[in-house]
């Protein structure tokens, strides 16, 4: 990359030598923010361990470094410049890995340190999801997320990334943050603001990320993160965690903002350092015991994490002025949900107690209970995973369901070939065909999505919003 290719402000560079450790070089610094960004991914758990994803993608010429504070992360190097886009390799279609920045790995590693275990937990800026996915498979997929997005845009793209990775304990909500410390008190176990910021550290990224930069606008924006991070205080049960996070790196949005709350509710807010994360976390430690992660100290994103602890309870905000509406959902039981459960294990689908069928209309879904004291509180855009529709022949099973819902039993192999296809929407001609009238199709021993059985070929099913043209997977980067 050209020297002058990212755009750097004079004021931002004096403001950064101010802020930059003894420790570490100015001149560093200018040089990791002009280099390309290293591409990292993260193995999604809910699907494959490790060891297992190791194995699978060992004949390709992916050479893959671990991420110091995520065991499932990697930085990954492909020889081939003109390789198959990672988002299109069968891996990451099938939701074994998450496309992932290695620095953005940090807060959900901070918010599960120490062997914190939270059952219900907010993500308040959570679009496009790397980190909802990161904590639902920290969770196992047990337990309860809120993921909260402002942008009504992205939260399409949010329910993309969880239905892909095969999630089903996530509450999707659509408000501005502000609202979850009057709306919801005291509710969460755990909470991630990873607020919205300046961008400073992106510049790897985004080579103009800083074109519209002032220090007014950075003040500006450290306002608004103020009004997120007590509210999402007030959000926290006592006893619980807050995380707040940043990819920028100027002091106003990070440790001014975490010291400000700490003035705020100076018994109640302790500041838990984060000094031992991982080995080498003490070379971006302040002295308040917060992450500042410059980009050159560990060739990535600048990052800042902290962590904070709820000691005690705080003094409620008034209560909310909006509306919830009438919750459009009635909870699925006696026969009929025996009957959905059955009909649901022949075609290869099950889910333990931890999920509950709740029915609207002809849709039968299947939500988190741990989600369930929340609701009339707040209007949710979309609640766990829809399961079926009901017609007069029986149930039509949804693909999330399918993605997330489905073991080793009633499931067909399709080849290379036939995996393409159905990526492509298109019908597959298999040589022989299932036993059963519905197949869960798989590839590589993963689900893709239910297949009907018309004659010699297998309808697909995949929705259309998901249908891959161009290059797909077939045959490429591998070394056999």
């Amino acid at each position: 990359m050209a020297q002058n290719s990212v755009y750097l402000p004079e004021q931002f560079l004096a403001q950064m030598r101010e802020a930059l450790p003894s420790h570490l070089s100015f001149d560093d610094f200018i040089a990791a923010c002009q280099r390309p960004l290293r591409r990292s991914i993260r193995v999604n758990t809910l699907k494959i361990s490790v060891a297992d994803f190791l194995t699978l993608v060992s004949p390709y010429r992916w050479q893959l470094t671990p991420v110091p504070w995520c065991e499932e992360g990697y930085w990954i190097e492909r020889e081939d410049d003109d390789a198959l886009p990672l988002g299109s390799t069968a891996e990451h279609l099938s939701g074994l890995f998450y496309i992932q920045e290695a620095s953005s790995m940090l807060p959900v590693a901070a918010l599960f340190a120490d062997d914190n275990a939270p059952e219900r937990v907010m993500d308040v800026a959570a679009a496009p999801g790397s980190k909802t996915t990161q904590i639902a498979a920290r969770m196992g997929n047990r337990g309860a997320i809120l993921a909260n997005e402002f942008s009504a845009s992205r939260v399409k793209v949010l329910h993309a990334n969880i239905s892909r990775c095969g999630i089903h304990n996530v509450a999707l909500t659509h408000f501005d943050g502000r609202v979850f410390g009057a709306a919801l008190p005291e509710a969460f176990d755990a909470i991630l603001l990873d607020a919205p910021c300046s961008g400073e550290g992106v510049v790897r990224k985004d080579p103009d990320a800083l074109k519209n930069w002032s220090t007014e606008s950075n003040l500006d924006i450290a306002a608004t993160q103020r009004e997120l991070i007590d509210s999402a205080f007030h959000a926290l049960r006592p006893g619980g965690t807050l995380v707040y996070s940043t990819c920028t790196l100027n002091r106003d949005e990070n440790e001014d903002v975490c010291l400000w709350l700490k003035a705020q509710y100076p018994d109640a807010v302790e500041i838990l350092p984060l000094n031992d994360l991982f080995d080498t976390a003490k070379e971006a430690v302040t002295p308040e015991g917060f992450l500042h992660v410059f980009p050159q100290i560990y060739d990535c994103e600048g990052f800042f994490v902290a962590r904070l602890r709820k000691t005690r309870a705080i003094d409620p905000l008034p209560a909310p002025t909006f509306r919830v509406g009438k919750f459009p959902f009635t909870p699925l039981k006696g026969r009929e949900a025996a009957q959905a459960e059955t009909a649901a294990g022949k075609v290869g689908l099950n889910w333990d107690d931890s999920l509950r069928l709740w029915t609207r209309d002809k849709e039968i879904w299947l939500f988190p209970s741990h989600i369930e004291p929340l609701i009339g509180k707040v209007r949710f855009s979309r609640l766990g995973i829809r399961l079926a529709e009901v017609h007069n022949k029986g149930y039509r099973w949804q693909h999330e369901a399918v993605i997330a819902l489905a073991g080793s039993e009633n499931t067909f192999a399709l080849t290379h070939q036939e995996a393409e296809e159905w990526y492509r929407g298109r019908d597959v001609y298999p040589e022989s065909t299932p036993q059963q009238d519905e197949a869960i199709v798989t590839y590589q021993g993963y689900p893709l999505g239910l297949a009907k059985k018309v004659g010699s070929r297998l309808k697909n099913s995949y929705p259309r919003e998901l249908v891959r043209d161009g290059r797909l997977f077939t045959g490429n980067d591998r070394t056999d």
